[in-house]
């Protein structure tokens, strides 16, 4: 049923790209330099890895269905690989991008070049380093203008601007991880935010820089906004402007409109703003949400929508963003996210016949902690279904590709959660221990998938960003407490579902999500709080070739990063 049916996509697709690229897709080359720079922020000078000198680094800014190379010249200390986030690449894993994943890394001293195929993505997406922390300080806009003779399915703005919303530490973004991950305790919380690489006025130093985009009165403007946060989901907000999401994720949506939006790591949202208020300076500005026991600082970081030629001091001074802890608010945005017929979308096709269905609780958990730099008996670890992820030292769709798996992965993940439980119940006292793993989701072509994800009560709880690579897919249905196979689903939006890359599971909830596994390759699932991340929240979803060329992972370029020790 499901590859039936998935023919028939794969078909009705091939038509929509055909005719909206017909003769218009066009191929760009960038050159990307990675090396560390010194930023001086807070009042404190930082050594930091990044990409053409620039924090956050160069934007790419191609057309639908273009394809990018981007040269990688790797002129740091150590490796690093490149992903481009919410991009497709159709049978071309091989560019995809995470570290022992999809290749190894780019080692210093070298150079890789990638190739990005864009298919029927539009709007913005983002780029970043796929290894360790490095993508704290490595990252940048994607940004996919419509093909050539192809229309917005809204007003057009009179101008677009990216909005980057970052963590800032005072320190080496990998050297903390690896401190952390050495010693088996949390890493250290950032210690501001930015907007655009900006720290803004609300943090005491005098030399911080404030991020200002200039509008003109009774102009509209389209916002891109990417969370490139390391653990923290963001409210933002533009005092006295109303915001109109138009987009997440690369995918358009029903038009709404809000006093703010919540954006998780990852995510990325276009929203349009008209400049109709009384010619000034008005507060944009950004602050952390969570529903975890473990909170992150509660710092507003800000920036400035200034009108031009205003004069003197801000029109309105109060900012008002949701509060940290603010799950209406939280649930309340997300639940208004719904995908929009238009022309400019793919066509909607959610999986209806499931053929693979997968359940996976979400915890942090604890492993012994073996090593001399251990400092306390246990370490933090954290689990999808009890499995804490191991990353190999060769990459595991090298392996795949050449079938010598041995030592490398197994094709045993848990399609359950070894034991049923109170997930989102009182946990106190309850076993936290998880195993570890490098075990693999494999799927049939064509076959229609639903994954649900069960956030739990395990460790910290809370809510988590869960990303996947390779695809977009329906977000069918959320809710809280524990998911009822049995009644939960008749309460699925199967009519009008986003089509996103990274899904919002609550605290003390669960989201579900469909989509047709016509990507063959290897592609990796992950928390995108890299925190949990690192600790192995995270699998890997292998999906077999089709009978045909045109359904196969192409072959391997032959300038693949060798992995250490080969």
């Amino acid at each position: 049923m499901g590859l039936q049916q998935d023919t028939v996509t794969w078909f009705v697709g091939v038509l929509f790209l055909s005719t909206l690229f017909l003769c218009s897709a066009e191929v760009h080359h960038y050159e990307f330099f990675v090396r560390e720079s010194n930023f001086t922020k807070l009042c404190n000078t930082t050594t930091l890895l990044v990409v053409n000198d620039s924090y956050p680094g160069p934007e790419i800014r191609v057309r639908r269905g273009d394809t990018v190379f981007v040269n990688v010249h790797n002129q740091g200390n150590y490796g690093f690989t490149i992903h481009w986030h919410g991009v497709k690449q159709p049978r071309n894993p091989w560019f995809d991008g995470p570290e022992f994943i999809t290749q190894c890394p780019i080692q210093p001293g070298t150079n890789f070049t990638y190739e990005v195929i864009l298919s029927d993505e539009i709007g913005t997406l983002w780029w970043h380093a796929h290894s360790d922390w490095t993508r704290g300080s490595v990252h940048g806009a994607f940004i996919i203008l419509p093909a050539e003779n192809e229309t917005y399915p809204f007003p057009t703005p009179d101008a677009d601007q990216t909005i980057i919303l970052q963590s800032w530490y005072n320190g080496d973004y990998k050297q903390i991880i690896d401190q952390a991950l050495a010693t088996g305790i949390p890493p250290r919380q950032p210690d501001a935010y930015a907007i655009n690489g900006n720290l803004g006025d609300t943090y005491g130093c005098t030399n911080d820089t404030i991020f200002r985009m200039e509008v003109d009165y009774e102009k509209m403007y389209l916002l891109r906004i990417i969370n490139a946060a390391m653990n923290e989901q963001q409210f933002f907000a533009i005092t006295n402007h109303t915001l109109t999401v138009v987009a997440q994720d690369a995918s358009y949506v029903q038009r709404f409109t809000s006093d703010y939006i919540l954006i998780s790591p990852g995510q990325t949202m276009d929203v349009l703003v008209s400049a109709n208020q009384n010619v000034g300076q008005y507060y944009m500005a950004t602050r952390p949400f969570s529903d975890a026991s473990a909170m992150p600082p509660d710092n507003i970081t800000t920036g400035i929508f200034q009108y031009t030629n205003s004069e003197g001091g801000l029109n309105a001074s109060l900012i008002t963003l949701p509060a940290r802890d603010d799950t209406n608010a939280t649930n309340s945005f997300i639940s208004r996210v719904r995908n929009t017929n238009v022309t400019q979308n793919p066509p909607l096709n959610v999986p209806t016949g499931i053929d693979r269905r997968v359940f996976i609780a979400i915890a942090t958990n604890t492993v012994p902690c073996n090593t001399s730099q251990c400092l306390l008996p246990n370490r933090f670890v954290a689990s999808l279904n009890n499995v804490s992820f191991v990353f190999p030292r060769i990459d595991i769709l090298q392996a795949y590709y050449n079938s010598s798996t041995g030592g490398v992965f197994t094709e045993d993940f848990p399609l359950n959660p070894p034991v049923f439980y109170d997930f989102t119940g009182n946990l106190t006292g309850f076993n936290t221990r998880a195993e570890l793993g490098t075990r693999a989701v494999v799927l049939n072509y064509g076959e229609a998938v639903e994954i649900v994800l069960q956030a739990t009560q395990l460790g910290g709880g809370g809510s988590h960003p869960i990303h996947l690579h390779g695809f977009s897919f329906y977000r069918v249905g959320s809710g809280s407490g524990n998911f009822n196979n049995k009644t939960d689903p008749s309460t699925y939006n199967l009519v009008d579902p986003p089509l996103i890359n990274t899904i919002h599971v609550p605290g003390k909830g669960w989201a579900a999500l469909r989509f047709f596994a016509n990507n063959p390759g290897v592609w990796f699932m992950h928390c995108h709080f890299e925190r949990h991340s690192s600790w192995g929240m995270d699998t890997v979803f292998i999906v077999r070739n089709g009978t045909t060329t045109e359904t196969s992972i192409r072959p391997p370029p032959s300038t693949m990063p060798r992995c250490p020790g080969t």
